[in-house]
């Protein structure tokens, strides 16, 4: 046992999702142990913000069970069983920049066994790629919505969906965009009621808020 690690092991228990792995900051040392943990308790084990130079850091043996995607610098060990109904969540970008922090959400929601419906590219720039998509969104139980730049688009939906909305502020934008600080500034503001807004670029987070919100329906059904 290191004395560096102390992993989270009741957190599933207690809040119905397991602790992921933070790698950033971490060393390829810590990653490599924390693997060796997961694949001896046969535990599946979520990695999140691991980028391809801090792969390359750990050892082969661990690297080689992980699922790795770099597009959202994450990876698994293991990961739950699909649950198996038809997608409850659907993942809206604003732009294809918004990609990377879309796919976070995706992939995090994808080891916890949820399907997930991605739409890209419906920015209020062309506002009728939205509109052409409203039924579908509006079957959804939680709409996650990514968007920098002036950050409209969460509360364009908010307007238009009856599902939960989650606002994922981008940092993607120029000048006054400011690495997402508007585009936060916009969720926080919105006039559509109900908007939950987490933090920039905190695609992992979202996905956690709409497992909340998804174990909190089915609790009460």
């Amino acid at each position: 046992m290191r004395d560096d690690i102390l992993l989270d092991l009741e957190r599933e228990r207690r809040i119905g999702f397991d602790e992921a792995v933070y790698a950033a900051g971490k060393s390829g040392e810590q990653l490599e142990a924390i693997v060796q943990m997961a694949v001896d308790a046969r535990t599946p084990r979520l990695f999140t913000r691991l980028d391809e130079d801090k792969l390359n850091a750990m050892a082969a043996q661990a690297t080689q069970v992980l699922d790795y995607d770099p597009v959202s610098r994450t990876a698994f060990y293991m990961s739950h069983e699909p649950i198996g109904d038809p997608p409850r969540v659907a993942v809206v970008l604003a732009g294809s920049s918004d990609v990377p922090v879309g796919a976070e959400v995706a992939r995090t929601l994808e080891f916890y066994g949820h399907a997930v419906r991605r739409i890209t590219d419906v920015g209020v720039a062309g506002l009728w790629r939205l509109l052409a998509r409203i039924d579908e969104l509006s079957a959804m139980d939680v709409v996650i919505v990514a968007a920098g730049m002036e950050g409209a688009l969460p509360s364009v939906i908010g307007g238009l969906v009856p599902g939960a909305v989650i606002a994922v502020p981008t940092s993607v934008g120029y000048g006054v965009s400011a690495g997402g600080k508007a585009a936060l500034s916009s969720a926080l503001a919105s006039c559509a009621p109900g908007i939950v807004t987490v933090n920039i670029d905190n695609g992992y987070g979202a996905a956690c808020a709409a497992l909340r919100a998804m174990r909190a329906a089915h609790k009460a059904g």
